[in-house]
């Protein structure tokens, strides 16, 4: 079967252009490095079936990062190459186009973002650049589907150039002589998106706008979560769901075996969704009608943001803290997607460039990052006490982090690079790709997380049972009575955050814990051990040795966060 690699610079729009071509779903997101790993999939060419590969984004064939390492590599498995190029930034991208010109492999170029030249007082002489190139030219416009059609049907037109490789300083000579011939700008006033660009990237108006931006992001989760929590989600589990339940507990007959397993307890003889601790009740209940709210709404407003093309302009921002600790400021999107789940966050990690970076933001994710199922349990269960312990909790997360950011850049050897990252313009959201790319990522947690509440829930309840928490709580009582100020029976949640830390959180509920013990406990929870998903991404993405490493600074930090807030408190 025939390979087609998609190349090009990252934010160039190939994984749209991919998701088009071939149908299959794809997160296409407006900032850089999206695609690090890659994605392939089967696409009709004529009465041929041929193989698409979308490659990581890559600036050039000479490789800074591992993105471009991986694309380097993967273009020896090519038979034709797609060179994708935004047409609104045609200078930049040519220096890639001109070093897979030399590879001496069919091509073709598509001009994508076209209808964005028109807008920018852009014009490009499309039919002079191909002679130029000596490959076929097709401007296209992916999230619209303009263009890709001729591009399919010029394929079998696609070329070998007669090009040789030549040396950084004379192609770019070449890219600088190419644009003249072919590229004219005329003048335009400036936009309501360019003005918007100048104030985001500003060092002092942009850093207010930032705050103001992420302020209002998390207002609006709390708002769509809890509208969707109240006037959806609890209506329906309360008056449809709990009915259901409570004809099975009849058949089961309340105390036995399985109705402890499958239901849990009954209060006054009705179910109670969070401290009834069964698999079909606390199960179901953390998982659709408390955790997925919150990750709805959070991973909307990500996509927005993402889409709409503001987190690079974020990264600009905190570039000068994060050097603080050892990162630049494109660590900014890790540690953004962290808080929807640590464990895209950690894989995206890898658009870092070196070891040392992908070490210390795993690490910091992990402690001071809490996910949006965890965020939504604490929002949930410590908010019910006064949102001032909510923010203590935050406060403390986040000092920790510094803290320990501050720390491992003194410790941890090697250098930080500056952070040279492309801007892509402003655009406006397509809601068609921006709800798919939701549905993905939604879908995907579910499918990944919602097995392992249920059985997290199950051994809890096996456990108790077979009484085998008495003994677990009598060996850790003086940790968590004397260091942390939690009754023992707290550290059934403590362990179960191994599984998942939102089902941990869950579980302090039927405790009746105090405001400081709430706050206390899921502080620890939030820093403690990983998730079983993130410690296995962690082991993935930095071996056994860096991972112990980060473990045992989980579990020390864990350790001394929680006594000192039960001291402080």
């Amino acid at each position: 079967m025939k390979t087609i690699l998609l190349v090009g610079n990252p934010n160039v729009g190939k994984s749209v252009i991919f998701s088009r071509l071939t149908g299959i779903k794809v997160i296409a997101s407006n900032y850089p490095g999206t695609t690090v790993g890659f994605t392939k999939g089967e696409m009709k060419l004529g009465d041929e079936k041929v193989l698409l590969i979308d490659v990581p984004g890559s600036y050039t064939l000479e490789p800074t990062c591992k993105a471009e390492e991986v694309a380097c590599a993967m273009l020896k498995q090519g038979d034709l190459i797609i060179n994708v190029v935004d047409a609104t930034n045609l200078e930049r991208h040519l220096y890639l186009t001109l070093q897979l010109l030399a590879q001496k492999k069919p091509m073709i170029v598509a001009l994508n973002f076209w209808d964005e030249t028109k807008h920018r007082g852009i014009k490009i002489d499309a039919q002079k650049l191909e002679e130029i190139l000596q490959v076929p030219v097709v401007p296209t416009t992916a999230v619209s589907g303009e263009g890709l059609n001729t591009l399919l049907s010029r394929i079998k037109e696609a070329r070998v150039p007669d090009k040789d490789p030549k040396a950084s300083s004379e192609l770019w000579q070449e890219v600088g002589a190419i644009t003249a011939q072919v590229q004219t700008i005329t003048h335009r006033h400036h936009t309501f998106w360019d003005r918007l660009n100048e104030a985001t990237v500003h060092p002092i108006f942009g850093l207010f706008i930032g705050v103001g931006i992420m302020y209002l992001v998390f207002r609006l989760i709390r708002f769509i979560s809890e509208t969707l929590i109240n006037f959806l989600l609890d209506p329906f589990f309360n008056h449809i769901y709990a009915p259901i339940l409570l004809k099975l507990s009849s058949v089961l007959r309340p105390n036995s075996f399985f109705h402890n397993i499958l239901i849990g307890q009954l209060f006054a003889g009705r179910i109670d969704f969070v401290q009834s601790m069964g698999v079909l009740t606390t199960g179901i209940y953390v998982e659709f009608g408390m955790v997925l709210p919150y990750l709805f709404s959070f991973y909307l407003l990500l996509s927005v943001l993402e889409d709409i093309g503001y987190l690079p302009r974020l990264a600009i921002q905190v570039d000068t803290l994060f050097h603080r600790i050892g990162l630049h400021g494109y660590s900014i999107i890790p540690m953004f997607l962290g808080m929807g789940c640590n464990v895209p966050g950690i894989l995206a990690t890898r658009i870092l460039e070196t070891r040392r970076e992908r070490f210390i933001a795993a690490t910091l994710i992990s402690i001071g990052i809490p996910c949006a199922a965890l965020q939504a349990m604490i929002i949930g269960l410590v908010g019910e006490k006064g949102g001032n312990y909510v923010a203590i909790v935050y406060l403390t997360l986040f000092l920790v982090w510094l803290c320990l950011g501050l720390i491992l850049n003194l410790l941890v050897k090697g250098f930080s690079p500056d952070l040279v990252i492309e801007m892509p313009p402003y655009r406006l959201p397509r809601f068609n790709l921006l709800f798919k790319k939701l549905w993905i990522r939604i879908m995907g947690f579910l499918i990944e997380a919602a097995p392992i509440v249920l059985a997290g829930v199950f051994v809890v309840n096996l456990l108790y049972n077979f009484k085998i928490f008495d003994f677990v709580t009598e060996l850790t009582a003086p940790v968590i009575t004397k260091l942390f100020g939690l009754p023992k029976t707290a550290i059934v949640a403590i362990l179960i955050g191994f599984l998942r830390k939102d089902v941990a959180v869950a579980l302090l509920g039927p405790l009746n814990l105090s405001a400081k013990q709430l706050v206390v406990a899921s502080t620890v929870l939030a820093i403690f051990f990983p998730c079983i998903a993130t410690f296995t991404v962690l082991i993935k993405e930095l071996g056994v040795k860096d991972t112990i490493k980060s473990t045992i600074l989980m579990l020390a930090t864990s350790l001394i966060v929680g006594s000192l807030l039960n001291l402080v408190l």
